[in-house]
C-alpha cells in the first residue's frame, strides 16, 4: 500500500514510519463516482475521507429552501463533518462527489482507537482543527470584507481545481452570489 497520501495529509514529526503502516491499514480505499453522496444531511457521520483524487463539496439547504455550497474538498483534503462525527449528532450538510474520485475511508471507531493510542496523531489532530478554525475565520471576514469579484478572483488563485472542475451554480452559491451575477463577474474579468 502506497503511504504517501497518508503521510501529506497527516504529516507529522512526531509520527514515524510503523505508525504510518499501521494507521493506514485502517483506511479502505473506494472509488467515488460524480454525484455520490458520502453522507446525507440527517445522517451521523460514522466515518471520514482523504480524499486521494477528485473534487468534492459540502451542502444544505437555506431558510428559503436554496441549495448551498459550504465548502469544495480536492485532493490531499480530509472530508469531514467534524460535529456530527465526534458529537455524534445529525449532519446539517450532505457531502457529495462533484467528479468521480478516490477516497481513503477510516471508521470513527478505528480512528478513535488510534488517537487514543498514537500521541503524534493527537497533535496532528490538534493542528489541523486550529487550521480549520483559521480558515473558516478567514473565509467569514473574507464574505463580509471582499466584494463577489474579490472573492472569486481569490478562489481563481487559491482553488483552480474548483474552477476547473465545479458547476457554475454551485461556485455562486459558495461565494453567496447568484449564477447571473457570477456569470456577469467572469465576463468583467474576461474582458479587462
Amino acid at each position: 500500500m502506497d503511504q504517501s497520501i497518508f503521510e501529506r495529509v497527516y504529516g507529522n514529526s512526531v509520527l514515524k514510519g510503523e505508525d504510518y503502516e499501521e494507521f493506514c491499514t485502517m483506511h479502505t480505499k473506494v472509488d467515488v463516482a460524480r454525484g455520490a453522496l458520502l453522507l446525507k444531511a440527517g445522517k451521523i457521520a460514522s466515518e471520514f475521507y482523504l480524499i486521494e483524487s477528485g473534487l468534492f463539496r459540502s451542502y444544505l439547504y437555506d431558510y428559503d429552501g436554496n441549495e448551498v455550497t459550504t465548502e469544495f474538498y480536492g485532493s490531499n483534503d480530509i472530508l469531514i463533518e467534524s460535529f456530527s462525527l465526534f458529537h455524534r449528532i445529525a449532519s446539517k450538510e450532505n457531502f457529495q462527489a462533484v467528479s468521480d474520485g478516490t477516497v481513503w475511508k477510516i471508521k470513527y471507531s478505528d480512528f478513535q482507537q488510534f488517537l487514543h493510542k498514537l500521541e503524534g496523531l493527537r497533535e496532528w489532530g490538534r493542528i489541523w482543527s486550529t487550521n480549520q478554525l483559521f480558515l473558516l475565520k478567514q473565509r467569514s471576514i473574507n464574505s463580509l470584507t471582499l466584494a463577489a469579484a474579490e472573492r472569486y478572483l481569490g478562489l481563481i488563485k487559491d482553488r483552480p481545481e474548483v474552477i476547473r472542475h465545479s458547476p457554475l451554480k454551485y461556485i455562486a452559491s459558495y461565494l453567496g452570489i447568484t449564477d447571473t451575477s457570477l456569470s456577469r463577474i467572469r465576463k468583467e474579468i474576461i474582458t479587462s
